[in-house]
């Protein structure tokens, strides 16, 4: 911060001057953000750097005014003091390869949102006392951090304020972060849900409500000011009278005040029974909990079958209410018709719930879906025709997205009619089936346009087919519509770990990729790898957003 000197200081500009072909930071701040600071927000130093800082404002008081067009500040930013462990190279909290800047992209900011895997010195592992279960045992430490385009650190968060890995209330995996319109953050880790600006000021951090926990992937901030929040159950009945806690699988709305104003019971509303995706599934990337001993082993139905007369509940893959069934990873809110919209990895299918609980649609493969759910499923069409599908497989382009993550609205090109859906197709199970070889497993980013009335769903846009296996991302992941630039942003998050077959074991942490494309096109207009870390989900930063509001 430089502190405003005791002055009425308006009309701010910041720029960070950039390294000899780096990129330059430059923001206004409203006169808002400069009294709720108290001076002039200062954002994008260069880490271990001398940076030179240039602003310009206008200051008054006591009846004077003076503009200061440009005032030049000397500011050294110490290096990136952040606990590393595992995969971490050349002593850089990320190491990145820029591959590809379009002009049009080059002034992106990217926060990146990822994991420190174990070995970590300040990771630890608890789980819910058993038989009522739960999903309480991620507790990575978090790696966040914003990236310019030409790889370099502009900004980290340093968790310690408010992270405590020996404390189930203060740890857990810090996910779901989403740039609200006033500028600032929300996410949720473990037990709770938290609100920040970029300059750390804190604006709520909260318990989850009492009768919910172990939050983690999705917290969406709604037109009307509220939260949606994934969650579970922290104490189910079920209906043979075992009580449990439940897996990944309720949502809830939140005021802004905490109050709970609705839930969503995902095993009332839809099937938690289905046991089609669940059987096909490869057990060795269950999301986050990657065993590699177990690496395309799949589910019997006598294993289901065992597991469902049994009282081992938990973050197990299984079928019915305390076991990991539907696996939700992403929410969003449609305001068009007060609907949700979910990502079931586990169902591997992307769902449309109402107001009154009732399913809208589903976007997903026919097989295993009874009753009035089955009415649901999306019938595909390609130019106008219905296409051709046996099973789970379609003739032409057209496919499911199989244990996807991110089923989201592009709220600027839809409309109560017509939804256009942005999903990252990680492709385990692609087909309900494991391939011959893990090397034919892909993943795709993929847009649909779906015709609500008609209950038609269309395949649109598509990418990383063509990539192969090394784009391949088993777990987390994320494809999001930018409105700024009319363009799609993709994470490809767990792509290229290295795994060794003899040992069993992964000898790196993944090595991401992250692209934009421009709307319709097939070729990464910006494209930058990550090399050995644990990738979840990555999104571009608006600092119009952060200091102008």
């Amino acid at each position: 911060m430089i502190r405003d000197g005791g002055h009425v200081v308006t009309d701010v500009t910041v720029r960070i001057v950039p390294k000899k072909g780096g990129q330059e930071i430059k923001y206004e701040v409203s006169d808002a953000q400069v009294r709720t600071h108290g001076g002039i927000p200062v954002f994008g130093l260069y880490p271990d750097y001398q940076n030179t800082v240039e602003v310009s404002y206008t200051k008054s008081g006591w009846g004077k005014s003076e503009r200061v067009e440009k005032e030049i500040y000397k500011i050294y930013a110490g290096p990136v003091n952040l606990d590393q462990g595992g995969y971490a190279t050349e002593g850089k909290l990320f190491q990145a390869k820029v591959k590809k800047v379009d002009p049009k992209f080059k002034d992106r900011l990217i926060l990146i949102n990822n994991l420190s895997v174990a070995p970590y010195a300040h990771t630890s592992q608890v789980v819910w006392n058993n038989p009522m279960g739960g999903a309480l045992e991620w507790n990575f430490a978090a790696l966040n951090a914003i990236l310019d385009t030409t790889g370099e650190v502009r900004w980290y968060m340093n968790p310690t304020a408010i992270y405590d890995a020996e404390n189930i209330y203060k740890a857990g995996v810090m996910m779901g972060f989403r740039q609200n319109k006033d500028g600032a953050f929300t996410w949720g880790y473990g037990q709770r849900y938290v609100k920040y600006d970029l300059m750390g000021r804190e604006i709520f951090n909260r318990r989850l409500p009492t009768g919910y926990g172990d939050f983690s992937h999705a917290m969406d901030p709604m037109q009307n000011g509220n939260y949606l929040l994934r969650v579970a159950k922290s104490d189910l009945a079920r209906a043979d009278g075992k009580r449990v806690r439940t897996v990944r699988d309720v949502i809830i709305e939140v005021d802004e005040n905490g109050k709970v104003v609705d839930e969503w019971r995902l095993f009332d509303i839809l099937d938690p029974y289905r046991d089609n995706v669940i059987k096909v599934l490869d057990q060795g990337a269950v999301c986050l909990n990657i065993d590699a001993s177990q690496a395309g082993k799949t589910l019997s139905a006598e294993d289901l079958a065992k597991m469902d007369e049994s009282d081992h509940f938990g973050d197990i893959a299984g079928t019915g209410p305390g076991r990991n069934w539907a696996h939700v990873n992403s929410v969003d809110y449609d305001p068009s018709d007060d609907s949700i919209i979910i990502s079931s990895r586990h169902q591997s299918a992307v769902i449309k719930i109402g107001r009154d609980k009732k399913v809208k649609w589903i976007m997903g493969s026919p097989e295993g879906w009874k009753g009035e759910l089955a009415k649901k499923v999306l019938v595909p069409v390609q130019n106008g025709k219905k296409v051709a599908c046996e099973g789970s497989t379609c003739e032409g382009d057209f496919d499911w997205s199989w244990t996807q993550h991110t089923g989201w609205r592009i709220d600027s090109k839809s409309n109560k009619d017509v939804f256009y859906l942005s999903v990252f197709d990680n492709g385990d199970s692609r087909g309900m089936e494991q391939p011959a070889l893990p090397e034919m497993k892909y993943s795709r980013a993929v847009v649909y346009k779906i015709d609500q009335k008609a209950g038609t769903v269309e395949q649109i846009w598509e990418y990383g087919k063509e990539r192969g296996h090394e784009w391949y991302s088993p777990v987390t992941s994320l494809t999001e519509y930018q409105a700024d630039k009319d363009s799609v942003f993709v994470y490809s998050a767990t792509a290229g770990a290295q795994f060794n077959l003899k040992t069993g074991g992964f000898e790196s942490a993944p090595n991401p990729f992250i692209e934009e494309f421009n709307w319709g096109e097939k070729e990464p207009a910006l494209e930058i790898q990550l090399i050995n870390t644990q990738g979840f989900q990555a999104m571009p930063v608006d600092l119009k957003k952060a200091f102008g509001n």
